[in-house]
């Protein structure tokens, strides 16, 4: 037997807690992960590994002296056996809590495991069983050991269900939706952003061209006064909403507001109104002020009673969650120092009365969101569409935010979740956010994620989960550190998973996993396993033999497919390799742009004439090999038989862009980038000129129209 290094032991303490010592880079090379990385992540968990022989010891004594586990994920219809530990030679009784108040016992199993003394106890285990028909949902385990009940604990018990009923159903009628950044798409009486009622029109527009859904951009709060984050994936907390995105005018005490007050209403809404035409960038400061202060002086206003009934009982469904919310968001008015620190629970509540008024502001804008959310919903339902609006659920939130100081205790703010090098970035990717700490969400009983999910979901049809590996595992890296000195870190995926399954089995929404990216092949088994569909981005895709691009009967069936994405530019400008030029211009290449172009250049035309040989283009346009970008003919062309080519797989779900269906060519985002050198979630959306196109005009634009009818699914 060899000798037993420190470094060995670094590494087994580190798998311990689940950072990987080694992974799969995106081109399959084996990355070891350096001891500072370890070592770095380890102390954002919390653990002191200036002794990693010592931790380990601790590690294995916590472990041992656990009476129960934090959280017990089980599946409906499958018994689960989980470890109790008591002091060796005690009897043991575990009983089950259901939500309806009822009892169940757990049954005994063997267990021969030896026992440990932790600080002078013996500490035995033994094994309980969870029983097989068991009801989805959030129930309690309850352990009582001893002749006389001396040691008690409880835990959670979540019971999953193991496969969305709507998955089937999926497979066996699929649909066809149309994806949108909701902040660029404007209609006549928009604030020069899209709004709540913006979604409710855009889905009754798609809905008549006979798309089922609409998938919008991460609606999550920002800040909670200007500036504001632009990005809609770098959220101050993903379990709250936008006001931004409120229309005023839709506000039902705006019909008590006097003449005057309304008259300068109008006012302000024509001036931003008339923005609505321009194609300039979006500057979402300004338009959140005014309606902010117009937003003030309704909340001033005495609300009928069944308004306020409305809201108290919206204040009460919500909880605490809401009131740390909208704690945080008047600290950061008042004191943003104090908004940083409320994670540590250490302030007191001010008593003046303009922050207990501005406590209240801030949850009153939240009942709003709620409202307008459920309305447009309500709107996209009424126009045909099974499904209605699809959220889109950002993978974490910006280290500054509600969520990093609220949710301080189950988050690991010395870590920054990222990507290591791939396609999208060739030198990796930091996002900043801070990584959920995979034990202390347990020992929360997943309460934080659960909540967010029900309220993400609440009116909505359907969720995707942006970056779902994070389910699985996220890249973590020590904050300061380059994306190369980062390794993933496992999570329970059983129980985040069967959580949003759960979540969403009550919510009877469809769930899409974004599963794009450096994964594991079983990942997608795993999810499918679940009934959560994948992704399927037709540049991306290519036959496992050959290397040729993805026949269209062979695209999984369980799965979202598209012809782009919102981390690539509009297919208009995807053809011409704006992307190349783009990353080239920014200096985020690694290697010369004449080589990405011409590899670029010859997948396209080998997507493009797979497309041919299926048929997809009116008419023959001839083989595409060889061909130059401009070349190949109309882009319109081009994108109609691309988006046909998608109709006609065999993924349940089919998406096309609201850009494509206009012809937009700029970049709504550009991946490891900023603002200084990118306008990124700042462009309204335009046609191929250049110019804008408001909702209103859709119905009786030639290409929408052209784009949609290529989109039917048969």
């Amino acid at each position: 037997m060899g000798v037993v290094t420190s470094r060995d032991l670094l590494h087994e303490l580190a798998d311990s807690y689940g950072i990987a010592t080694t992974y799969e880079g995106s081109g399959g090379e084996h990355v070891v992960a350096g001891e500072a990385t370890l070592t770095d992540l380890l102390a954002a968990m919390g653990v002191d590994t200036a002794d990693p022989a010592a931790a380990l010891e601790r590690r294995r004594d916590e472990l041992a002296s656990r009476p129960l586990p934090p959280t017990v994920v089980a599946t409906e219809g499958y018994p689960y056996v989980f470890p109790v530990h008591v002091p060796d030679g005690w009897p043991a009784e575990v009983t089950v809590e259901l939500e309806d108040g009822s009892r169940r016992p757990a049954a005994q199993r063997d267990n021969w495991t030896p026992p440990r003394e932790v600080d002078g106890t013996v500490w035995g285990e033994a094994s309980f069983e969870v029983p097989a028909d068991l009801p989805q949902g959030w129930h309690r385990l309850h352990l009582t050991a001893g002749g006389q009940g001396e040691l008690t604990a409880e835990a959670t018990l979540v019971v999953t269900p193991e496969r969305l009923t709507g998955a089937t159903e999926l497979v066996e009628h699929p649909r066809a939706g149309v994806m949108a950044q909701l902040y660029s798409v404007r209609s006549r009486r928009s604030w020069g952003i899209g709004d709540f009622a913006d979604l409710g029109a855009l889905a009754e527009t798609v809905a008549a061209e006979g798309f089922d859904y609409l998938l919008v951009n991460p609606l999550h709060a920002a800040e909670p006064v200007p500036p504001v984050e632009n990005s809609p994936y770098l959220p101050t907390t993903r379990r709250y909403v936008n006001p931004i995105y409120l229309r005023v005018e839709d506000v039902p005490e705006f019909e008590q507001l006097d003449a005057e007050l309304r008259a300068d209403v109008e006012e302000i809404a024509e001036e931003f109104q008339a923005a609505d035409t321009t194609a300039d960038i979006l500057e979402r400061n300004p338009v959140y002020e005014s309606k902010l202060a117009v937003l003030l002086e309704l909340h001033a206003l005495e609300p009928t009673a069944e308004r306020g009934a409305a809201f108290r009982d919206f204040v009460a469904r919500e909880g605490e969650g809401l009131v740390d919310f909208a704690r945080w968001c008047a600290d950061r008015e008042f004191d943003p120092a104090r908004a940083d620190a409320r994670g540590a629970h250490a302030m007191d509540e001010p008593g003046e009365e303009e922050y207990r008024d501005t406590v209240d502001f801030h949850m009153w804008l939240q009942f709003l969101c709620d409202e307008q959310l459920a309305a447009a919903q309500a709107r996209a339902k009424a126009a045909g569409m099974s499904v209605g609006v699809v959220a889109d659920l950002a993978v974490g939130t910006h280290p500054g935010g509600a969520d990093a100081a609220v949710l301080a205790d189950v988050l690991a703010p010395a870590a920054s979740v990222g990507a290591p090098p791939d396609g999208y970035n060739q030198q990796g990717q930091d996002w900043s956010q801070p990584p959920w700490h995979p034990e202390r969400l347990a020992e929360a009983g997943y309460a934080p994620w659960r909540d967010m999910l029900r309220t993400v979901l609440r009116h909505a049809g359907g969720i995707r989960v942006d970056h779902v590996l994070g389910l699985f595992r996220l890249f973590w890296i020590p904050r300061g550190k380059r994306p190369a000195d980062g390794t993933y870190v496992r999570y329970d995926f059983e129980a985040m998973l069967g959580i949003l399954a759960l979540e969403a089995e009550r919510a009877d929404a469809v769930v899409i996993g974004e599963d794009l990216g450096t994964f594991e092949r079983w990942v997608q088994e795993a999810l499918a396993y679940r009934g959560v569909l994948g992704t399927s981005v037709l540049w991306f895709e290519g036959e496992p033999e050959g290397g040729g691009p993805l026949a269209r009967e062979h695209y999984r069936r369980l799965a979202l497919a598209s012809v782009g994405t919102h981390a690539l530019p509009p297919t208009a400008a995807y053809l011409e390799g704006v992307h190349i030029d783009l990353r080239d211009e920014l200096g985020l290449l690694l290697r010369p742009a004449e080589a990405e172009h011409a590899e670029d250049l010859a997948w396209q035309n080998r997507v493009l004439d797979a497309v041919r040989e299926a048929g997809c283009f009116e008419g023959d346009p001839g083989e595409f090999a060889g061909r130059l970008r401009d070349e190949r003919g109309d882009a319109a062309a081009l994108i109609e038989a691309l988006t046909r080519f998608i109709a006609g797989t065999a993924s349940a779900l089919t998406c096309t862009q609201l850009v494509d269906m206009v012809g937009d060519r700029r970049t709504q985002n550009q991946p490891g980038t900023t603002g200084d050198l990118y306008p990124n979630w700042r462009l309204p959306l335009c046609d191929g000129a250049g110019d804008p196109v408001l909702i209103e005009d859709l119905p009786a634009n030639p290409m929408f129209r052209r784009i949609a009818a290529a989109a039917a699914r048969s």
